[in-house]
């Protein structure tokens, strides 16, 4: 077993204890971020990762280390997962509805409101008479990538994997991110507007837990992927049913029932952090050569 490392900026002298804890064979260094331990004392893992938590580290534990194009899809999450916020809070900040909207939004991630379609049918309904232009302003002014989100997809699709983006958010923001990013597809929820206003409705169906996990599954499908091929990444409870559909399950800054459920956590290093937990050299070289 492996173990990969990274923190910004982390220290040699973490790496150094980390590798004496664990009895590792071999200290392979990534980047300026990134370590990884080879070879190590399995039975010590559980001692190195409550270390790692103190430290601000983050651990993930591998078999192996496999190319990056053996994988064929990275599904991910938008809203505090690829993006810093929560869109729908701040189209509700445009009309001073934010604290009552980030209550349910908040409820409804951590798990506490089980109907995430009937949460976001409440949260929607809140918003009606909102402006379309202030959801452009969201997208201009306060809407930002979180760290490493350009080079791990830029990194993906050099390596021929399938970037989606399936969120229980708006494709108003989703087409943007498409579009700029160049997403392979993306999957959200119409908000329905009339005479250049919201109608506080959303069009056809859902994009809930279950949807989201839909999406996966029938774009691995039709890639013929199986789960060990395919890496998922979120942040919320909506996100369990997805992320339970691949091998490479990863926990973003998540709540704890994510956290829980996952195969890998990122709680301080960027989205890149993904990509030193395969073999992405030719990927690298080649996004870069772009």
């Amino acid at each position: 077993m492996h173990l990969v490392l990274q923190a910004p900026g982390i220290r040699h002298d973490l790496i150094e204890q980390a590798a004496a804890l664990v009895s590792a064979n071999r200290i392979t260094p990534l980047n300026a971020c990134a370590m990884r331990l080879e070879e190590i004392d399995q039975s010590a893992l559980a001692e190195l990762q409550a270390w790692a938590r103190s430290k601000h580290v983050d651990v993930a534990a591998l078999e192996d280390i496999r190319p990056l194009h053996d994988m064929k899809v990275l599904a991910m999450d938008m809203d505090s997962t690829l993006i810093n916020i929560e869109c729908i809070d701040e189209i509700a900040d445009m009309v001073g509805k934010k604290a009552e909207v980030s209550a349910i939004t908040e409820a409804a991630m951590r798990g506490e409101i089980t109907d995430f379609s009937e949460s976001l049918r409440r949260r929607v309904a809140l918003l009606k008479g909102v402006a379309e232009t202030d959801l452009l302003r969201v997208y201009n002014e306060r809407l930002q990538l979180n760290v490493g989100a350009e080079k791990l997809i830029r990194t993906m699709k050099a390596a021929g994997v399938h970037v989606m983006v399936v969120s229980g958010g708006f494709t108003f923001f989703t087409e943007k991110l498409r579009a700029r990013l160049g997403l392979d597809s993306a999957h959200a929820n119409v908000l329905e507007v009339n005479n250049g206003k919201l109608t506080g409705q959303v069009y056809g169906d859902i994009v809930d837990g279950n949807k989201k996990a839909a999406h996966l599954r029938s774009l691995a499908l039709s890639l013929n992927a199986t789960p060990e091929q395919c890496i998922a990444v979120g942040d919320g409870s909506n996100d369990l049913a997805m992320l339970s559909n691949a091998a490479y399950s990863v926990a973003y800054r998540a709540k704890p029932v994510l956290q829980q459920a996952a195969a890998f956590q990122i709680n301080y290093a960027g989205l890149d952090a993904i990509l030193n937990w395969f073999d992405s050299k030719d990927a690298t070289q080649a996004a870069q050569a772009r």
